[in-house]
């Protein structure tokens, strides 16, 4: 039969007769389809031809008569409107003036004639002067009424011949518009017909050669027609049409016709059926008709096929493959299908293996397409259900959902992680759930046994029943009939179970879909433990992170702080800051962001902010704190040993990292800053406004050798410092530049916010949905150190002053209420002043802080740092220092651009000495070693 078909689709390449026939007659011959559509054509042409002569002629005439009206109305109107012509029509004698005037006008205007005539129709002048007196030919009534008259007439001879001529008749008006006389100008038909009769023989060349080259076309229209056709009558083509098509659509084979596009040119009943196509399928491309794969693929590509069994739809189809011209230069293909009915049990078992292998497929797509425990069990429940099962539960171990390693002995309890399916066809555990399954339940048993349990019929499944028989009941009489339960086992380890039940008129489950089972949760088990490992790795690293952070804040005058962090979702990273209490009530704000993320990033974060404490403990100025890391960082680099980082570690070679780093004095208002590298702060005026703080960029840290530029900003009372990493403003979707208008616009107008409000507002509308970096941000409120609780003394480089300076300590500290610290406090001022007036150089300055605690200060012009030692029994002196930290809860030296200050704490208490539970003369008189002192 598949021979059969393609030999009625071959074309034809000699007449079905079998006679040979001449080209050159069949050409002619109006029998054959060719010679009639050559007949055709060149009638059309010959028609076409002579309509275009015809319209080109009588366009020519129209327009040469249309000029020659314009000239004769140019002509007359110039002459009726020359000078003085009005003044020659009322003269006594005007032909006399005007006769010579319209002979010269005529040949200047190259008209026939110009005539003047009277406003009773005589003539003045013409070329002929016999003519001259006689009656003018023409319309001369609307000229009269002051209108121009143009029409043809005809009239005496003239020097152009006789006959009609296109004459224009126009007034002649004086000032006042009154007709003194008329002037008519024309040209003879003669003369205008001269002007296009040229044209003529032009028009008719071309009609020839376009007729010509309409022939040579027809010709070969009809040389390629004879060549499709073979030389064919209509009437045999149309009986060979109903032939094939009768062949067609009676076989009982799909026949496809393709071309070398890939486009369906033809395809019979069967087919239609068979692959399912629309009614309007010929003409479209293969790949617009929705058909399945294997056979999209099978029509478009060159290959042959022969007796292949291809899937479409619900059925195998036999296939064959054949081009149409094998030995053309023209490409197709002819395609033939049949329905092997006696493949249909094979068909079905192929269906169910393809739907399992796309099962498959899409759950290893599908499933763990994030590292989160819960929703990759999730993933899991949703990918079987329905076209596997009914209803989906996974029961995890807790320590897989805390991200805990799971032991090899895990537990009898699970949790619920997931389900999936008509819940309410099966009363099943709720989510979080803990589920303690009895010994002889199918979930303990996989779990025990390491591979999956089936129970095609629960009704006969006693140990199920027994872990909750309510439960059980309900079920059965809502219709659950089968369960799958397989492990989830990692690496020789269980994390949990899946169940798969089936409910209603599903199919019971079958040895065949527990093997189903267990690969699929085989590849989720996968995905499961790498979600609980990046869950113990992330948690251990923001652990991590958050412990190397600042956890509380610390007692201090000068701020009012408030911050936030937010870790990336990816990993935490390196981003650190800090809120350090210094002497003198003033208060360092410390920002930074180490390169990388993980826990390498962490521990460096660690490091550096350990550094920080240390450099702010030396109370360092900020370039020098700045340069101290930027030689650390340097050094920790150097640290890496040689290839390192291409050994695979996680954030490994961590290279460089930013930082900002600022002092805030209550007492002057003032706040000095650098930066390396980091995002330039900004800050908040009391009344809203919003602007950067324009700290000079210097180079990040760890390049090494860069100086640090330094700047001091005036912060009045209740501004607001908001210090930020990058992670803020700047991430993937959003550049660096949107992200700091948009921080501004939130801050703008913050002024009376808190701080704890202002954090809360920027994270609000500036945290990423999936933030790929670590946030840090710190919002600091300024507070000024009152006047009140300030008290500074100038001291002049003579012991005698020191009684003078005791004595105005204690007299402030009574208007302050502190008079239990008048006596430690004048100690300690006379020691640090004795010492300034001894051992340093002038000017020396006293002054008292009264805040959270009581501050000592004394400042000298000396550069020179005291040291603490212990004296022996037989020195003199070396015991003030040693007094100085006995009484003060903490004392040290800070340098300045003019010298140091020497300063020391007090506690605000009432009893005691805090180092000692003696009174202050018991320690005063043991310094000295002399018991009978």
């Amino acid at each position: 039969m598949q021979v059969s078909v393609r030999r009625c689709l071959t074309p034809w390449r000699h007449p079905p007769t079998g006679r040979s026939r001449d080209r050159s007659v069949s050409l002619l011959s109006p029998r054959s389809a060719a010679g009639q559509v050559f007949l055709l054509q060149v009638v059309v042409v010959v028609l076409l031809v002579v309509a275009a002569v015809a319209a080109i002629v009588l366009q020519a005439a129209h327009d040469a008569l249309q000029q020659g009206r314009r000239e004769s109305v140019v002509a007359a109107r110039s002459f009726a409107r020359a000078p003085d012509v009005v003044e020659a029509f009322r003269s006594p004698d005007p032909t006399a003036v005007l006769q010579p005037r319209t002979e010269a006008a005529r040949k200047w205007a190259g008209v026939d004639f110009i005539v003047a005539v009277s406003t009773e129709g005589i003539r003045y002048t013409y070329p002929y002067p016999q003519e001259i007196g006689k009656r003018f030919v023409g319309t001369i009534e609307p000229a009269l009424e002051g209108r121009t008259v143009v029409e043809q007439a005809g009239g005496p001879p003239l020097p152009a011949g006789k006959g009609t001529a296109v004459q224009a008749v126009v007034p002649v008006t004086d000032s006042r518009g009154t007709v003194v006389g008329l002037v008519s100008a024309g040209i003879t038909v003669k003369n205008v017909s001269e002007r296009w009769m040229p044209q003529l023989p032009i028009t008719i060349g071309s009609g020839a050669a376009a007729l010509a080259l309409a022939t040579v076309g027809t010709t070969l229209v009809a040389r390629r027609l004879r060549r499709q056709t073979h030389g064919l009558a209509p009437a045999e083509l149309a009986r060979m049409y109903e032939h094939h098509d009768a062949v067609l659509h009676a076989v009982r084979e799909g026949v496809l016709i393709t071309d070398a596009d890939g486009r369906l040119m033809l395809a019979n009943d069967e087919a239609q059926q068979l692959l399912g196509l629309p009614p309007e399928a010929q003409g479209r491309h293969v790949r617009e008709l929705g058909l399945p794969e294997q056979i999209t693929h099978l029509l478009t590509s060159p290959e042959v096929v022969t007796d292949e069994v291809r899937l479409a739809g619900d059925r195998l189809l036999s296939v064959n493959k054949r081009p149409t011209f094998p030995h053309a230069a023209r490409d197709g293909s002819v395609v033939t299908l049949r329905d092997t009915t006696e493949l249909t049990a094979v068909s079905g078992r192929a269906e169910v293996a393809r739907e399992r292998l796309k099962l498959l497929y899409e759950s290893g797509v599908g499933i763990g397409t994030t590292l989160d425990v819960r929703r990759t069990a999730q993933e899991l429940a949703e990918v079987a259900v329905p076209r596997f099962a009914d209803v989906v539960t996974v029961d995890l171990l807790d320590a897989v959902l805390r991200g805990w390693e799971p032991t090899a002995e895990g537990g009898r309890h699970l949790r619920r992680a997931a389900i999936s399916g008509e819940q309410q066809m099966m009363p099943v555990y709720p989510l979080g759930e803990l589920i303690p399954f009895l010994p002889g339940t199918p979930q303990m048993r996989t779990l025990q046994q390491g591979r999956g349990v089936l129970e095609a019929d629960l009704r006969q499944a006693r140990g199920w029943q027994e872990q909750d028989p309510d439960r059980a009941r309900e079920a059965l009489e809502r219709g659950v009939h089968s369960l799958v339960s397989v492990p989830l086992r990692a690496r020789g380890v269980p994390l949990g179970v899946a169940n798969f039940y089936r409910t209603g008129d599903s199919p019971a489950f079958e040895p065949e879909d527990l093997s189903f089972a267990e690969e699929l949760a085989a590849r989720a088990a996968v995905a499961v433990d790498n979600a609980r490992r990046f869950t113990r790795e992330h948690t251990m690293a923001v652990t991590l992170q958050r412990s190397l952070l600042p956890r509380g804040q610390p007692d201090q005058d000068a701020l009012e702080v408030a911050w936030r962090y937010l870790p990336a979702e990816a990993g935490v990273g390196g981003d650190w800051f800090d809120v350090i209490p210094l002497p003198g009530a003033r208060v360092a704000l410390v920002m930074g962001d180490v390169v990388g993320h993980g826990l390498h990033a962490a521990a460096t974060m660690g490091r550096l902010r350990t550094a920080v404490h240390n450099f702010a403990t030396l109370d360092l100025p900020v370039e020098e704190v700045l340069g101290h890391l930027d030689d650390l960082v340097v050094r920790m680099d150097k640290e890496e040993p040689p290839g390192h980082a291409t050994d695979g570690h996680e954030g490994a070679g961590v290279t460089g990292a930013t930082c900002l780093y600022a002092i805030y004095d209550p007492v002057a208002g003032t706040c000095t800053m650098a930066r390396a590298g980091h995002p330039d702060p900004m800050v908040v005026g009391p009344d809203g406004t919003v602007a950067f703080a324009d700290v000079q960029a210097s180079t990040p840290l760890g390049l090494g050798g860069h100086p640090f530029e330094t700047a001091e900003v005036h912060l009045p009372e209740g501004s607001q410092l908001v210090l930020y990493t990058d992670g803020l403003v700047e991430d993937r979707t959003r550049d660096l530049d949107v992200g700091l208008d948009a921080l501004r616009g939130v801050l703008a107008g913050a002024g009376r916010r808190t701080p704890e409000e202002a954090c809360q507002a920027v994270i609000d509308a500036l945290r990423p949905a999936h933030p790929c970096d670590d946030i840090a941000l710190l919002v600091a409120r300024t507070r000024l150190f009152p006047p009140a609780h300030v008290a500074e003394w100038d001291v002049p480089s003579d012991h005698a002053v020191v009684p003078s300076v005791r004595a105005q300590c204690r007299e402030k500290l009574s208007q302050w209420g502190l008079e239990d610290l008048a006596f430690t406090t004048e100690l300690i001022i006379s020691e640090l002043v004795t010492n300034a007036i001894r051992y340093a150089s002038p000017p020396v300055t006293a002054r008292l802080l009264y805040g959270r605690c009581l501050i000592c200060e004394v400042s000298d012009g000396s550069s020179t740092s005291p040291r603490l030692r212990r004296a022996t029994t037989t020195d003199e002196g070396g015991r003030g220092l040693f007094l100085v930290a006995q009484f003060a809860q903490r004392w040290g030296t800070r340098y300045t651009t003019r010298g140091k200050v020497i300063w020391a704490e007090q506690t605000l208490h009432v009893g005691a000495s805090p180092a000692t539970g003696c009174t202050p003369v018991d320690v005063l008189l043991e310094q000295f070693g002399d018991p009978v002192l």
